[in-house]
């Protein structure tokens, strides 16, 4: 009778009782994803090196905390697989190990959106510990350079931003810039923490090239000093004002932003900034002359027309002269462009309105004052590029001269052939990295 009794039994334990190879593999998806969590951890002062080219700990905190935002989620997910592993290994059945599938799948796409995220920045603050670890080092205090002259210079105190901006290397693209606090899609559409300035290798080999550095901090600069909306809105009345056809004011308003940069990068770096924007644009004539109806940057035959018009206004008539004079050297006439008319009739009389709307119109968030008081390069900062670049040239130190200033110096160096390039490339970075 006991022998008849416990053969059901032993049956229903034979049917319920996974097997070897099911309660290894239910084991294994619990640590795959516990260790998955483990792995994507936040990021320790000093593990991409300790010299001064390091990610400070500001850049490190910022993205650890927008990783905790991630890991919270994923630690739920991981939860749900260890739990419904634990519910598939005491039951295992069909809805049980669905079950498990369920939740791993979800638990692998966020795993796989936070891996992204923190691939990202390992990436970027591995870029430390190379070679290039010292220009990037070099590029970062240029940037930080810019915005200690823009917030020391306000006319009212605004809240200081931080961390200040990153740069790093990404060969062959163009250089380009994310601004604080907008969703990146290499991020998953997550804010970025601090403005990233994107540098191509070959602008980083040759210095006297870095305007870009300028150029993209500027775009920055724009945001954070809360002029990303106002210089187009006072664009537009005072292109409206003159009786400018619609379309050219659209255009022009399409332009806002990369034509700031332009400008707030020549009032940071000073006439030099106009040779590396010519280095940029001066490109085959059908490339020069095309118009893009939807580009965000000005039509490169027009480009160059907007920085002189302010080198004029900065008291830089002679520098003006001479690179209008190449450029109308090298493209004589707009035969065969695509310019619209209208936009090319009008534009040596708005290109006035949009150089002063942007650089001499005072604006609330700087206190009451115009851009070209709160970034102000005069004749004299000038002699003073002109001084480094002699004292950069003999390999000696360049002085008190600001960081932003050494692009210039290394562009005059470089013009009047003061020293070879591989000299003057590796005595800026010298100097640059060493402060």
């Amino acid at each position: 009778m006991t022998a008849v009794l416990a053969t059901p039994a032993a049956a229903q334990t034979a049917r319920t009782a996974p097997s070897a190879t099911t309660s290894a593999w239910l084991a294994a998806q619990a640590v795959n994803v516990e260790r998955h969590l483990a792995a994507l951890r936040s990021f320790e002062d000093g593990e991409f090196g300790t010299d001064a080219s390091a990610p400070t700990t500001g850049h490190l905190h910022a993205v650890n905390r927008l990783m905790a935002d991630l890991r919270r989620t994923l630690t739920r997910e991981t939860e749900a697989v260890v739990t419904a592993v634990d519910g598939a290994t005491t039951a295992p059945s069909t809805a049980s190990l669905q079950r498990v599938l369920r939740h791993k799948e979800r638990a692998h796409t966020w795993v796989r959106a936070v891996e992204q995220i923190w691939d990202f920045y390992f990436e970027l603050f591995g870029q430390r510990q190379s070679r290039v670890g010292d220009w990037l080092l070099s590029c970062d205090r240029i940037a930080l350079d810019c915005y200690q002259t823009a917030f020391v210079n306000l006319g009212t105190s605004r809240s200081i931003p931080a961390p200040a901006p990153f740069s790093y290397l990404r060969t062959g693209f163009s250089p380009a810039t994310f601004r604080r606090n907008i969703p990146l899609r290499r991020l998953g559409r997550q804010l970025n923490p601090f403005p990233l300035i994107q540098l191509p290798y070959h602008r980083l080999v040759n210095p006297w090239t870095l305007g870009a550095v300028l150029h993209e901090v500027s775009h920055n600069l724009q945001n954070d000093l809360g002029l990303a909306q106002a210089v187009p809105r006072q664009l537009a009345q005072r292109l409206n004002a003159t009786g400018a056809p619609e379309p050219v004011t659209r255009t022009w308003l399409r332009w806002h932003r990369e034509s700031f940069a332009d400008l707030s990068g020549l009032l940071l770096g000073g006439p030099a900034v106009v040779a590396s924007l010519i280095d940029v644009v001066g490109r085959a004539l059908p490339t020069v002359l095309r118009y893009s109806p939807r580009g965000p940057h000005p039509t490169p035959y027009l480009r160059p027309g907007i920085s002189v018009e302010l080198l004029r206004r900065m008291g830089f008539r002679t520098e003006a002269d001479r690179y209008e004079r190449l450029w109308r050297r090298m493209y004589p006439d707009q035969s065969g462009t695509t310019i619209p008319a209208p936009m090319l009739n009008s534009f040596s009389e708005l290109v006035q309105i949009v150089v002063d709307t942007i650089c001499f119109t005072p604006y609330p968030s700087l206190g009451g004052r115009p851009l070209a008081a709160v970034l102000r390069f005069a004749p004299k900062d000038q002699e003073m590029v002109e001084e480094a670049a002699q004292r950069l040239a003999l390999g000696t130190d360049p002085g008190v001269v600001p960081e932003r200033f050494l692009i210039g110096a290394a562009r005059s160096a470089l013009d009047r052939k003061l020293a070879a390039p591989e000299r003057i490339a590796r005595v800026f970075y010298r100097e640059l990295a060493r402060r």
